[in-house]
This record gives structure tokens, sequence and C-alpha cells, in this order.
């Protein structure tokens, strides 16, 4: 078991909190910079829209995760920021300026989608959402001029300062760049006032008022930062698909972003990757597993769906915390092995009267 004494400052808002982080994070960063030369190229694919997804997954943790507000119309963001990306590609624009763009007209419009947050909360926030989504995949319907319509729209493949990132190795290292640099946005804006103000306004509204702490403008910032990351997630995903279509942002495509970070584990950054990992790799495992059952249930439709709504329960019921809560567990198992209590990370529950009221 390890422990940590702190005696500066600085030992506390360090990145690495002691050598085994650094050890297993470099560790990490030199398999993932060595992933092309150690699996296929399917599987660099796959890979590729874990890192695509974590970027969106971040965004949408900061949102749900860290601030406490519900969306269930995060694709339209996402689709933003692709049809964006596509557009300005397409007509010549640089790479670096279309996803500097894509990032900040998804902001931008997330301003606009965060007002609704100022008056409403909860599931009511989450029903506005939904209205947003809808709009905006009707409008890459019905935008035909722009962007396509229902025909859909190819996306060139992106250049940076002439050079031409059309290979699978070249893309995945240019997500991998954004990827890193995104996290290190995100766990240094969780550092910051305003991260700690993120927090304070979903443990509780009323106690974070009080504080001083103006619930509007931080409210509109957080959508506006997770809209941003959801943005330029959409410009990479637009180029990894060369192809958008207004179906690809639909409800479903919410519905599975909102899994995403409740199945990896809400308030935690490792949930995003986490989820992200879940979101890529559960279908290959349920492609996989029909060939192991019976033809009458491995042919029948939906049964991605009865194993997500299966796993989303499970996850409900037994596990809040996520994947991520499931790991620090059996963490702590190893770590204070045989002095692990079996009550150790039983839920409360008590509370206090104004929670009993709400």
């Amino acid at each position: 078991m390890r422990f940590l004494f702190k005696t500066d400052y600085n030992q506390d808002i360090r990145l690495a909190k002691h050598g085994g982080h650094t050890f297993w994070y470099s560790l990490l960063g030199v398999l993932l910079v060595a992933a092309p030369w150690l699996i296929q190229e399917y599987w660099l694919a796959q890979l590729t829209f874990v890192l695509i997804y974590a970027i969106v997954g971040l965004g949408l943790m900061l949102l749900a995760g860290f601030t406490g507000l519900f969306s269930l119309g995060h694709a339209a963001f996402l689709g933003v920021g692709a049809y964006t990306q596509a557009i300005m590609v397409n007509a010549g624009v640089p790479f670096p300026i279309a996803l500097a763009c894509a990032g900040l007209l998804s902001a931008a419009v997330g301003m606009v989608v965060g007002l609704p947050a100022l008056r409403v909360k909860g599931i009511y926030l989450g029903m506005a959402t939904l209205a947003f989504g809808f709009i905006v995949e009707e409008a890459m319907a019905r935008w035909e001029s722009m962007t396509g319509g229902n025909s859909g729209l190819m996306v060139t493949p992106p250049s940076l300062f002439g050079w031409e990132l059309d290979s699978s190795n070249e893309f995945y290292f240019l997500c991998l760049v954004i990827t890193v640099a995104s996290t290190l946005a995100i766990v240094n804006l969780m550092r910051s006032s305003t991260g700690r103000a993120f927090v304070a306004i979903r443990d509780s509204e009323i106690s974070a008022q009080s504080m001083g702490i103006n619930l509007a403008r931080y409210k509109t910032t957080s959508f506006a930062l997770s809209a941003a990351l959801a943005g330029i997630g959409g410009a990479l995903y637009a180029h990894q698909i060369q192809f958008l279509s207004p179906d690809q942002f639909s409800l479903l495509q919410s519905v599975d972003l909102l899994l995403m970070v409740v199945i990896g584990g809400l308030g935690s950054i490792h949930g995003a990757f986490l989820g992200a990992l879940f979101i890529i790799v559960m279908p290959q495992l349920i492609a996989v597993g029909k060939d192991f059952l019976p033809a009458v249930i491995g042919e029948a439709a939906g049964i991605k769906g009865v194993v997500y709504g299966m796993v989303l329960i499970a996850i409900v019921l037994f596990e809040p915390m996520g994947l991520y809560g499931r790991w620090l567990k059996i963490r702590a198992y190893f770590q204070l092995f045989p002095f692990y209590r079996k009550g150790m990370f039983k839920r409360q529950k008590s509370f206090q009267k104004s929670d009993r009221l709400k």
C-alpha cells in the first residue's frame, strides 16, 4: 500500500501524484505511439474511433459529470462540428483553420443552447436539448445546398501545411495528439477556479450561489466548452468516416454518447476513455458472440439494444460510479489485501434533510 506525504503545495497540483502514475502513463503513451506497428489496420481504425469518441466524451463529462447538466442532444454539436469541417475543407480551407472554426461554431451554438439551462434543470433541460437535437438534424437534412441533405456529403482528407494526411497511420497520430491536448486541457481546467465552480454547481446550486459563483456565466461556459470539444471530435469524425449524412447525428447517437459517460463513470476523466472503449468494443464483442448463440437469438433484430440496456441496468444497480469506479475498488482490494473490508465501499443510505426534501 502506498502512502503519500505532501510537504509542498506543488505536490498537490502535480499531474503525476507519484512514480507509479509516471510509469504507467508513460507505458501507455509508448504503446499508443507504437500501435500502428503492433496491431492490424482494422483495429487501428477502431482505436482512432476510440480517441475521437474520447474527445467528445471529455466534453460531455465536463457538462454532465462535473457540472451536473443533463443533455440529450449532444450529437447535434457533433454534427455541427462535422459539417463545418467538411464544408470548409472541401472549399480549400486549411485543416487547422477549419478545425478551429468547427470548435468555435459548436461553442457558439452551445452557448445558445445553454441559455435554457439558466431556468430549467433535470429532465426539463434534457427535453430542451433533445428538441435542439431534432432541430439540428432536420436543418442538416433540409439545407441541401450546404450539407447535401439526405444524399450525404463527401469529405476530403485533411491537409496539414501542405502535407496530405491520407493514410490511416498519419490520421491516427493526428487524433492522438489532439486527444492528449484535449485531455491535458480538461485536467488543468478542473484544477482551476472555473473547474471548482463547475463541481460546486453540480453538488449544490444554492450553496454555489451563496459562495458568489455566477450560475448563469458558469453554466453557459460549461455548455460552450462541452460543445467545442464535441465539435472538434465531430471534425475528426468527419475525416475518419469520409462521408456525412444527417441520420448519423440522430437521437440514438446522443443516447450512445450519454451511455458512454454513464457506463465509463460520471465525474472522472478516466471514465470518458473507458466509456469510449466500451462504445467501440462492445459491438465487436456482440458480433463475435452471435456465432455462439442459437440462430433465433443471434439473428434477432435489436440484440445490441438489449445488451446495452442490460449493461446500463447493471451499472446503475451495482456500480453507479461506472467502469472506473469498479477499477478503483479492484485496485483498493489489492492495495489493502489482506486488510480489505467487505463493506468499505457500501453505498450510504443516510442523507441530509435538505436532500430528502428534493
